[in-house]
């Protein structure tokens, strides 16, 4: 995967449209968010994006506020988030993304328009 710029991050979460024509979706995940509802805002945002703007290219920026542990610098859940869960949800629906554990990475694939209505969590975290 090819990196991002990160000039074209905005200045405060929620979505935003860029100069370049691509949607911008920013989520802070705050120190008290769990992995449930900063997955549920990142899909919401996702969601909201398609809606609004269908079929154009999207990028998401994730910044994690507190969540610090021993793996990787983050709890264990919010590594699954920024792997596990922006990969296999996110990620495919995205024509890029910039995590603090993946830094700015562009999808090599075609960007997906088909997002599901909604997101599906299988097993709790947290336990």
């Amino acid at each position: 995967m090819l990196p991002i710029p990160d000039h074209h991050k905005p200045d405060a979460p929620g979505l935003h449209m860029g100069f370049d024509n691509t949607v911008s979706l920013y989520h802070v995940v705050g120190a008290e968010e769990s992995f449930e509802d900063a997955a549920g805002a990142l899909f919401g945002l996702l969601r909201e994006a398609q809606q609004r703007y269908p079929g154009w290219p999207r990028v998401v920026y994730l910044d994690i506020e507190g969540h610090r542990g021993d793996v990787s610098g983050f709890e264990e859940n919010f590594v699954e988030l920024q792997q596990e869960f922006f990969f296999s949800v996110i990620a495919p629906f995205v024509t890029a993304f910039d995590t603090p554990l993946t830094g700015g990475l562009v999808n090599p694939d075609p960007q997906r328009d088909d997002v599901p209505d909604r997101l599906r969590l299988a097993g709790e975290h947290g336990e």
